[in-house]
Order: C-alpha cells, then sequence, then structure tokens
C-alpha cells in the first residue's frame, strides 16, 4: 500500500535563485516564507505556529526561530530549483509532474496582436484594441492581456465580468486565443468587479500590459471563475497519467484539478484552504476504503490562497493561510502512517508579499517527504534529514512515481531524491 501526497503550498518560495535577478534586480532578496515569519513576528507579536511543517523539517531549509521545534519524524527534506523558465503555477505543476516544457515560447501580447485579432474576427468575435495599447477588447466586454501575476511574456489572460458575460463565453474566447497563442498558458478568468475592467488596466514590467486582477475586487469579492489553458505537452508522461495507467486511483484537488491533465482523475476543485484541505484528507481516508483496491492512490493538491496573499501583498493573510495549511498537514500526518505511504510538501514559485511588487518571485522551493515505516537516512538520527538540493521540480514527480511502485523513467524528466 502507498498513498502518496503531494500538497503543492503555491507561491511558498524559501529564497531566491541565483539568476532570480535577470528580470527584476530586486528579486535576489526574494524570501517569501522568511518574509512572512518576520513580518507576521514584527506585527502581531509572534510568527506563524506551523508545528507539522516544523516536524517535518522545514527548519532544515529556512532556519528561523518559529521553525525549530525538535522532531523525530522519518522525514527528508531538500530544496528544490524550479526547472523551468521564469516563475509560474502552470509551468511548475507541469514541470513537477514530469511534462517537458522546454518548447514553450514567452511572448508579450503585443508581439502577436495581429494573429490574435485575426483568430478572434474568424470565430465571429469584435475585435477593438484598448486606447491603443497593446490588448484587446473583445465582444465589447472581455479583455485579452498580458497577465501581470506572473513574469513578463509568459501567460496571457482573458478576462470578464460575470454582469457583463457569462463564464461559457469567456471561455470560448479564451480557447480561440489558446490555438494560436505560443505561451504556456491562457487563463480564462471571469469574477465580479464594481467599475469596467479598464479601470484596472495598467503597465506591467518589459513592455506589457495588462489588467491588474488584484486591483478589480475579484480575487475578495468572491464567485471567482478560472480555467487554465495549457500550452500542448506530451502530459502521457506526467506522473497522473503514468499512474492512472497503472491502475492507481487519482485525485486532483484545488488549482490542481484545474490544470493537470488526466481524463480518468477524480477532480475536486476548489479555491478557500479549507475546502482544499477537507478533499484532501477525504481522497486519502477513501483510498483505504475503496472496494478491490490495495489502498494505493495518488492524491495532487494544491493549496491557492498563499499564492493569492502573495499577489495582494499581505504577508499576515499568508501567514493567516499558512496556520491553516499547518493544521491540514497535522491532519495528513496523522492519517497517514502505513508503512509506504508517502506525503510530500512542495510549492511551484515563490510569491514574496513584501518585495514590492504583486509577481511570482523565483525562488527555490520546499520539498519535505514523509516517509513512515521506512528507516533512518544516514546522519538523521530519528528526525528528518537534509537531503542535497534538487535540480528540478520534475524530481518531486520521481519520487512520487517510485513511492508508488512506478517506473520513474516512464516520466519525461526527474530523478528521485534518496527517499
Amino acid at each position: 500500500m502507498s498513498r502518496t501526497v503531494i500538497v503543492v503550498v503555491d507561491g511558498l518560495g524559501v529564497g531566491a535563485m541565483p539568476d532570480a535577478g535577470a528580470l527584476r534586480p530586486g528579486d535576489l532578496s526574494a524570501d517569501t516564507l522568511g518574509h512572512v515569519l518576520d513580518h507576521c513576528r514584527a506585527t502581531n507579536g509572534r510568527a506563524p505556529q506551523l508545528p507539522a511543517l516544523a516536524a517535518l523539517g522545514l527548519g532544515l531549509l529556512r532556519p528561523h526561530p518559529a521553525l525549530a521545534a525538535p522532531s523525530a519524524l522519518p522525514a527528508a527534506v531538500a530544496r528544490a530549483s524550479l526547472g523551468y523558465p521564469g516563475a509560474d503555477t502552470y509551468a511548475g505543476h507541469q514541470t513537477m509532474m514530469g511534462a517537458d516544457f522546454s518548447r514553450v515560447t514567452v511572448a508579450r501580447l503585443g508581439e502577436r496582436l495581429a494573429e490574435v485579432t485575426g483568430a478572434l474576427k474568424r470565430a465571429g468575435h469584435t475585435v477593438e484594441p484598448l486606447d491603443g495599447r497593446p490588448l484587446l477588447v473583445v465582444d465589447r466586454h472581455a479583455l485579452v492581456h498580458d497577465n501581470l501575476e506572473a513574469d513578463p511574456g509568459i501567460n496571457w489572460n482573458v478576462s470578464g465580468r460575470l454582469r457583463d458575460l457569462p463564464f461559457e463565453r469567456i471561455l470560448g474566447i479564451a480557447r480561440t486565443v489558446r490555438a494560436v497563442a505560443p505561451v504556456a498558458r491562457v487563463i480564462a478568468v471571469g469574477g465580479h468587479a464594481e467599475e469596467p475592467l479598464p479601470a484596472s488596466v495598467r503597465q506591467g514590467d518589459c513592455g506589457t500590459v495588462g489588467l491588474d486582477t488584484p486591483a478589480t475586487g475579484f480575487y475578495r469579492n468572491g464567485g471567482l471563475r478560472v480555467r487554465h489553458l495549457g500550452a500542448p505537452l506530451d502530459h502521457s508522461r506526467q506522473l497522473p497519467e503514468l499512474a492512472a495507467r497503472a491502475g492507481i486511483p487519482v485525485t486532483l484537488v484545488g488549482k490542481a484539478a484545474d490544470i493537470l491533465p488526466c481524463e480518468r482523475a477524480l477532480r475536486r476543485p476548489a479555491v478557500p484552504t479549507g475546502e482544499v484541505l477537507a478533499h484532501t484528507l477525504a481522497a486519502v481516508r477513501a483510498a483505504g476504503r475503496a472496494a478491490g483496491s490495495d489502498g494505493t492512490a495518488l492524491v495532487v493538491a494544491n493549496v491557492q490562497e498563499t499564492d493569492l496573499a502573495g499577489h495582494q501583498q499581505d504577508p499576515l493573510r499568508f501567514g493567516a493561510v499558512l496556520e491553516h495549511v499547518d493544521r491540514g498537514l497535522g491532519a495528513l500526518l496523522a492519517e497517514l502512517d502505513a508503512p509506504g505511504d508517502r506525503l510530500i510538501v512542495t510549492g511551484d514559485h515563490g510569491n514574496d508579499p513584501g518585495i514590492g511588487h504583486a509577481c511570482h518571485t523565483r525562488e527555490y522551493v520546499l520539498v519535505l517527504v514523509h516517509r513512515p515505516g521506512a528507516p533512518p537516512l544516514p546522519g538523521s538520527g530519528a528526525g528528518p534529514a537534509r537531503l542535497p538540493d534538487a535540480s528540478s521540480l520534475a524530481d518531486v514527480g520521481a519520487t512520487a512515481a517510485h513511492s508508488l511502485g512506478l517506473d520513474p523513467g516512464g516520466l519525461a524528466g526527474g530523478s528521485p531524491l534518496p527517499v
């Protein structure tokens, strides 16, 4: 039996990678986890209480008084380089699951306006530039624009107010754009905003122009609808498909349900952290009860609200969400106690809320592996062991494949950590 659970804490970086300053020199000081802990302690008089993360050995990766609790958990910890260009949720998850992300192009929408405009008009849409700027107004209400929340040129968005257009129509426009887009993701976004969206358009980095999505109120007003349309990749060589072909039940939770392809997966989309954690725990418990099952299962969950707090540049909210995540991890640790079970806690990029901008930050991410029933690793005694840095997030998927008894060579990339 191996119930293998990957929990991605979206945007939780543990320090800048060496090339983090290539786009924004100030990003060399990025340290999402450290800055969140320090800000909360300075403002609230205490840092967030994270006993589960501390027990898993997070303090070995990012030393901090809040993470100094002794632990006897049989865990292994490592930092992982991202293994893909920039700092992006979609690219991070695809790389983590084993896809080859080398052919995706970085491009600003302004470089492809004629091509996108032609595709939309052929599909029967009305298309106009917005005040002569390099973004498009489609069917009077939807905006096609550069995504300002990731590094320039990685993603494009199609955004609309749900009072103006139903989400299905926004999604249809996004699919037309996706057919001609060379970038990693085209993201369809529908939400509720008091003002027309052009009021929140602003200049981004490196000549990009787009919607300041946090400023619209989409994230705080509720009812947000999002669909991620990814670049064509060989998804057959990703972990969910590899597991499903082997007859292993696969559950995708939170944003992972939106961005990871796998036709046979059970999907549990959710944004509120409590719902994400509840779905994850329920999937773990269901794996052991399934009729005719040996208990083997793969669960991949994404906690999105940490990333949203980073975009909102709100370290106090980030810290509060981390405490909520930690409580959920505690419940998962209590459940995943059989030999062969694995809990892998990781991230997809950084999103430092104190860095001075609302974009992702290119940081190393945590890889914490709970390994009940496994013998202690050399030099670790009874507690967590520090491993060498992983060269790519693809190593997370390869580690999970190995724990499930699958051949990691079936993935497009990655090598299992020695756990």
